[in-house]
């Protein structure tokens, strides 16, 4: 067990829709940090809105190596499960609390989506498991920065 999450805070981006596109919207969150690799990969956690609710989440840290190679935009992309609503200007707090798998290239939008179900069933049955009241406090954070938060 992971004895701390990764947690990032931000405003939610308008991105360029593929998620949407895909059947998997996402709340975009850009990372100041373009070098770093801290939580890179795709995660179970959840996201807290502006007004306390917390949401499971299956996020995808990263450059979205299927369309942009290593050379995509650095950020989180949370989709929030069983959510639909416009977030676009809310300021999220993600908690990052198991890594599901790394980035990766996908030869197709067909297999990434394939790949994105899985991410999403595990999500689901780590949130599951890992109910939204155990979180740490996130503490202030810098918008776009991701920081280490030991577990409670």
């Amino acid at each position: 067990m992971t004895t701390e999450y990764f947690v990032v805070r931000g405003q939610v981006e308008k991105g360029d829709q593929r998620g949407r596109e895909l059947g998997f919207p996402t709340a975009n969150i850009a990372l100041r940090d373009q070098d770093g690799q801290v939580g890179d990969g795709v995660w179970a956690g959840w996201a807290e809105r502006a007004d306390g609710t917390r949401i499971a989440a299956a996020v995808s840290v990263g450059r979205r190596p299927t369309y942009y190679g290593a050379d995509g935009y650095r950020l989180v992309e949370a989709h929030l499960l069983d959510f639909s609503g416009d977030l676009y200007g809310e300021v999220l707090t993600v908690w990052l609390g198991h890594h599901l798998r790394e980035q990766e290239a996908y030869p197709s939008s067909e297999a990434l989506i394939v790949a994105l179900n899985k991410d999403i069933a595990d999500a689901r049955k780590w949130a599951a498991e890992n109910p939204a009241d155990g979180l740490p406090d996130a503490g202030a954070a810098e918008a776009g920065v991701v920081r280490r938060v030991p577990r409670d």
